[in-house]
């Protein structure tokens, strides 16, 4: 079925724009240093993501029916044509529920994103389709292994392997996604190895997932997720409650340690994928260092921490550290000699 207002083709850059700087103006700053002929795609695909990650993080809708909006969401990037109706029922249900203005705006418009999505070539649709797929897969994997809403009802993922499998499916299938779509549009990467490069890719995004689940454990607590493998705790004698306690921080660090370490792993991949980039893509290189060099910023404050287990703290880098990074890199006109310097100084400070 088509759908009655197929978009103006001179109105889709505008009409992209404005929904980015509505959903979140932070994202549209970075998107600015991505090349023109993938900045469309990528910031699509974000939108999607986001419309998705909303729709499953709408406590106000119980569960079973967040599961079958993400179902009918995806359902959109696994058929051939799209359901307007369906659509639209998403949009009336989970966008009036709204309180944050940024994601009610995103949901009452989310009809405008799949009109810009049809706008897209088919090579493009189909990258899209992927990747948002595999999210919203992971994002189902995510309500369904964490079933409470608060502390008592806390659950954790059981094994390593369960951590790494849902790191891939919320971060690691974008790296998947950027190495296509980038080898797809950007001539001076023909010569990659696209395989070699998307498992690079891969580990880029599970690293930056890592950094959110470590920095952010306290919170995921409180709403009942324990994302660190019971594994992992038991052999340090620690079983997931015990991290609701702030004083059971020592005891933890041991665990802490090696997935930061994992982390930091993970990263060195996503740099030796940055300095693959030619150093004349200075917009792509930027793009990639900005967020490992953020997360190297996070793991510092995650290590010195001394509250970290308190869901009173939030550790996050302030926007100014943001600011800064992207200043300095933008002024070395990423420069992988300054770059790759800032990067093991910051290694450094962390482990």
């Amino acid at each position: 079925m088509a759908h009655p207002l197929a978009i103006d083709s001179s109105k889709k850059e505008t009409l992209l724009r404005d929904l980015l700087k509505r959903v979140s103006r932070l994202f549209y700053t970075t998107l600015v240093v991505v090349p023109a002929n993938v900045r469309d795609q990528v910031g699509l695909a974000y939108l999607f993501a986001r419309a998705a990650d909303t729709i499953a993080d709408t406590e106000l809708i119980d569960r079973p029916r967040r599961l079958g909006f993400l179902h009918r969401l995806r359902e959109q990037f696994v058929n051939e044509h799209l359901d307007w109706e369906q659509i639209r029922s998403i949009q009336q249900a989970v966008g009036s529920v709204q309180h944050d203005s940024a994601e009610r705006i995103l949901l009452e418009r989310l009809d405008e994103c799949f009109q810009l999505f049809l706008a897209c070539s088919l090579d493009d649709q189909h990258r899209i389709r992927r990747v948002i797929v595999t999210l919203t897969q992971g994002m189902e994997m995510d309500l369904n292994t964490f079933p409470g809403t608060a502390p008592g009802e806390l659950t954790a993922l059981k094994t390593v392997d369960d951590l790494d499998r849902y790191t891939y499916s919320v971060a690691g299938c974008v790296g998947e996604f950027w190495t296509a779509l980038m080898c797809a549009h950007r001539k001076a990467l023909v010569d990659w190895d696209v395989q070699q490069m998307s498992e690079r890719g891969v580990r880029f995004g599970k690293g930056l997932q890592l950094t959110n689940i470590v920095k952010d454990i306290a919170h995921d607590l409180q709403k009942g997720r324990c994302y660190i493998p019971e594994t992992m705790l038991t052999e340090v004698g620690l079983k997931p409650h015990d991290l609701l306690h702030q004083d059971n921080l020592t005891r933890f660090r041991p665990v802490l340690s090696k997935l930061v370490r994992l982390a930091l792993e993970h990263l060195d991949q996503g740099w030796a994928y940055t300095m693959a980039i030619p150093r004349h893509e200075t917009r792509l290189r930027l793009a990639c260092m900005w967020p490992i060099l953020s997360a190297g910023e996070s793991l510092k404050l995650v290590m010195s921490s001394p509250d970290l287990l308190s869901h009173a703290v939030k550790v996050k880098i302030p926007r100014s550290k943001v600011y800064q990074i992207m200043a300095m890199t933008t002024g070395t006109v990423a420069c992988g000699y300054a770059g790759t310097a800032y990067w093991g100084h910051l290694r450094k400070q962390i482990v």
